[in-house]
């Protein structure tokens, strides 16, 4: 697990207590990052005396969140020292996502390695709420019971749906493609939530292009702290990440790229407006310019006709691309990013989209062009992000007994 210098979610009082808790986290920071390490690396990294370092280890060992490996590697100077590591059972992160055509689950433990997944195809859009979270808690019920096996607990659950989120992250203001408005989630989950489940598990919700981001930034190799993450599906949007943070906008709603207009007098779009960028770059939009039926592997055909040189295809994306690029000149003359990364669905069809795209970016941009970035994630981005938060909220606060997600 790749880890930028730790960051607060929230700011305890500077008290003892205070800075025993942010050193708790320091040291499971650094192993998780790091490990296996001895007492005296993690303090040499940390710039803790060893003695402060062991008292903190001993507390986290007696939690469950760390382990004893074992004497170090040979090769150090000196007694070796025992070794520890962030610990394969206890605590996990547990994750899910709200798709327009599938519900998918993970659990990944504290050293970031995904334990279970499940998922399932069906047709979200219209559907009643409830019908959609019954769906997703019997996949979160299947996760629970493997979870336990594996001798993992899950420390809270993050939900990952294509839609405007409010700062409460709970309510889904609205996500067009789903047809939902105001639709407050936790109070859903809490009220389907399966036994197998823990009681009063801390509940968060997000834009799913936000968690595709995140993914992006505390996992990708050598991903800058001020990039652009496009996340496409069925519909398309976009996360800001300004500094190693999200920028969420007043509301919480930055990053609706696939509502910016490309062609103003274009076609209507579910959310009110006409010609906005989901209308040419949108899944069901290439798929139809293409001349092909959606399904369960509409995306693999793409990619595969696009492969193969089939011309309508490659039109389709070549249309896509240029609208893409058109969109993002605007955030990109804005923001002024180090770099534009394309994830989800879109990711795969990169060949075919970005000479389109970077041409447009070229062309219309106010400064030289930036680079795009293919996410080596893809359409799983936005899962392994939510998952991640929670394992995150976990390393952010060792000692507390609800972190917040």
């Amino acid at each position: 697990m790749t880890a930028p210098p730790h960051q607060s979610r929230s700011r305890t009082p500077d008290t003892q207590q205070g800075m025993r808790r942010r050193n708790l986290s320091r040291v499971m920071y650094t192993l998780a990052a790091e490990g296996p390490l001895s007492r005296a690396a993690v303090a040499s990294r940390i710039g803790l005396t060893r003695a402060a370092v062991s008292t903190l280890v001993d507390e986290l060992l007696r939690s469950g969140m760390l382990e004893e490996l074992g004497p170090e590697r040979p090769g150090r100077v000196g007694r070796p020292g025992s070794a520890l590591g962030v610990s394969g059972s206890g605590p996990a992160g547990l994750g899910a996502e709200i798709g327009v055509d599938h519900l998918a689950v993970c659990v990944v433990d504290l050293r970031g390695q995904v334990r279970t997944r499940a998922e399932r195809q069906v047709g979200n859009r219209g559907r009643d709420p409830r019908s959609v979270v019954r769906d997703l808690a019997a996949l979160l019920r299947r996760a629970a019971i493997e979870a336990t096996a594996e001798e993992l607990r899950p420390a809270g659950l993050s939900v990952a749906v294509p839609g405007l989120v409010g700062r409460d992250r709970g309510t889904v203001v609205r996500a067009p493609n789903l047809d939902w408005h105001d639709i407050e989630l936790p109070a859903l989950l809490s009220e389907l939530m399966p036994d197998e489940m823990p009681k009063a598990l801390p509940v968060a919700v997000e834009n799913e292009a936000n968690l595709g981001a995140l993914a992006e930034l505390w996992l990708g190799e050598d991903t800058p702290g001020d990039f652009v993450h496009v996340s496409a599906e069925i519909g398309i949007g976009a996360a800001v990440v300004v500094d190693g943070r999200l920028l969420r906008g007043t509301r919480g709603f930055a990053g609706e790229l696939g509502h910016v207009p490309v062609r103003p007098d274009g076609p209507a779009c579910p959310c009110g407006s006409h010609g906005c960028l989901e209308q040419y770059a949108g899944e069901e939009a290439v798929l139809r310019t293409a001349g092909l039926e959606s399904g369960a592997h509409a995306r693999e055909l793409l990619a595969e006709r696009a492969a193969a040189g089939d011309k309508r295809v490659r039109d389709a994306l070549h249309t896509a691309g240029t609208a893409l690029g058109v969109a993002l000149t605007g955030a990109v003359n804005l923001l002024d990013p180090r770099l534009v990364v394309l994830g989800g669905a879109l990711a795969p069809l990169a060949p075919w989209l970005l000479p389109a795209a970077e041409e447009e970016l070229a062309r219309r941009g106010a400064s030289p062009a930036h680079g795009i970035a293919v996410s080596r994630f893809g359409s799983q981005g936005p899962l392994l992000g939510a998952a991640h938060a929670v394992v995150r909220s976990v390393l952010d606060d060792p000692a507390g007994t609800s972190a917040t997600i």
